[in-house]
């Protein structure tokens, strides 16, 4: 017995011994000294792309990390990131198993989350052809249009008699949540009878609540022996979650069902789920409910709270830098006048506009840490060694201001956009990701919040409240969601009230 125990800790030990020098015989990105069985997680605290850009500049832009049991691989230079989406696009196309790919992508059905391979390119077809190209955004840009009224109108009765003091973040919620309710199921999420009281606030928590997003990994993914002892109920809050977004999107199904024939929003843009029911028709084994439900939940989950963010984040940097609100300003007078709203039309002849929102993006985006991508093979990435299993994070928040690339990078200068008219200067600004999987719906993102901002900079003259700057800080890590709400004075524009009362 005691000559089995020797075989078998002699085998154990060279085995130990082959992996520990192969692991050293490969050619590896750098990294910090690393602790047993945690890895690197004791040198991360919050903000993570701020520690992650801190490490990169230590260790260089390819930096490797272990956190437990997986590895990672974090980039922060246009030509890491040129290489990894280029020539290993389809090495890096997956997505890693996760806790919350497993109970909150209808079994991955998602198209943020789904596996690479034909599933994925099915569902990338409809949400590009039925959701985001150019004819489906022509065509709901009448909900735009509609749901950007309503809110003006409810500002202009706030603030008539006398300047008033708003909440913009909720205002900015607000008019995303209807807007993609009314996409999705012909509705808006708070009705404009409803908006300024109480009630409306509680409808738009209770949307928020279910419709947040939640596909951020956690400790469970790293430890998977924390996932079967139930960590913190981590994975029972994701299914009860998961059961209450059941609820709701059942309810949607419902009603669209029962008023087949009298939901129709507007004329030519039909609800997407009644889109979505219609399709199945034509390809029954493919539209399955949980693929229906997984495009709908992509919608709110995607394109709510990360285009209200970016809107509330670009109205704070125009309250701190009032001669570019002004120039803003003059542009829509000179190019809309006071005389009619602005329209989804008039966005193209607002270039500066444009701008404005492209340097909020990179000063401020959404998404610092892209979503994590998962190596399928082992690939090279800047001469580097990459293990299949290798979970990438591309930190934008780092690349974005990085000095090496931008003037003054941490200062708000829109006419740095100006010379590119928006366009990717190579791969150093990548507000909406990049690849094959980069996010469908940056156009819309930008059509919704360039409508939004012209029409409050049109309609409305804006200050801070008191002589303090706004805070500019931020407090969550996966959506860089502000501190503080963000209030505002807002008087109407002296050229625009008599527009405005008869709106």
């Amino acid at each position: 017995m005691e000559n089995c125990y020797l075989y078998l800790a002699l085998i154990l030990s060279t085995v130990f011994i082959i992996k520990l020098l192969n692991h050293h015989n490969k050619n590896l990105p750098p990294s910090p000294f690393s602790l047993p069985i945690i890895g690197h997680l004791h040198l991360l605290k919050q903000p993570l792309h701020q520690t992650l850009e801190t490490l990169s500049l230590q260790y260089g832009p390819i930096l490797s990390l272990k956190f437990g049991s997986r590895s990672i691989l974090v980039v922060s230079s246009p030509s890491a990131v040129e290489e990894c989406f280029t020539k290993n696009d389809i090495t890096f196309a997956n997505r890693p198993q996760t806790v919350a790919g497993d109970r909150l992508t209808y079994n991955c059905t998602a198209p943020v989350w789904a596996a690479y391979g034909h599933l994925w390119r099915n569902l990338r077809r409809v949400s590009t052809i039925e959701i985001f190209s150019h004819i489906s955004l022509q065509k709901s840009s009448i909900i735009r249009e509609e749901e950007v009224y309503s809110l003006i109108r409810q500002v202009f009765k706030l603030s008539n008699i006398e300047p008033q003091k708003v909440d913009l973040k909720y205002l900015c919620s607000l008019l995303v949540s209807n807007i993609m309710m009314r996409m999705v199921a012909g509705k808006p999420c708070v009705g404009e009878e409803f908006a300024c009281m109480d009630v409306g606030k509680k409808l738009l928590k209770e949307f928020k609540e279910v419709f947040s997003s939640s596909l951020t990994v956690n400790i469970c993914d790293f430890f998977p022996i924390l996932r079967w002892a139930g960590y913190k109920g981590l994975e029972k809050n994701m299914i009860r979650l998961q059961r209450k977004r059941n609820e709701v999107l059942g309810r949607l199904f419902e009603e669209i069902k029962l008023n087949n024939d009298n939901v129709k929003d507007v004329e030519n843009m039909r609800p997407l789920i009644e889109t979505l029911f219609s399709l199945r028709k034509s390809e029954p084994e493919f539209f399955s409910d949980d693929v229906i439900k997984s495009l709908t939940l992509m919608v709110f989950v995607a394109g709510t709270e990360t285009t209200a963010i970016t809107m509330e984040w670009a109205m704070s940097l125009l309250l701190n830098h009032p001669k570019v609100l002004q120039k803003v300003k003059a542009e829509i007078d000179s190019q809309v006048g006071c005389e009619r709203l602005i329209n989804d039309l008039d966005l193209a002849k607002l270039p500066y506009l444009h701008c404005v929102i492209n340097e909020t993006l990179r000063l401020y985006p959404t998404v610092p840490l892209s979503l994590p991508h998962c190596s399928s093979v082992d690939c090279i990435v800047g001469g580097f060694h990459i293990p299949r299993g290798t979970i990438l994070l591309v930190n934008a928040w780092s690349m974005h201001r990085d000095p090496k690339l931008w003037e003054e990078p941490t200062k708000f200068k829109p006419e740095r956009f100006e010379e590119i008219n928006g366009e990717r200067e190579g791969f150093k600004f990548i507000p909406f990701g990049i690849g094959r999987r980069a996010c469908p719906g940056a156009g819309m993102a930008m059509r919704v919040m360039s409508l939004a901002l012209g029409a409050f900079i049109q309609c409305f003259d804006w200050e801070m409240v008191g002589k303090k700057m706004v805070d500019m800080t931020s407090s969550s890590e996966f959506l860089m969601a502000k501190t503080k709400p963000l209030v505002a004075v807002c008087t109407p524009c002296s050229s625009m009230t008599n527009f405005l009362s008869q709106l």
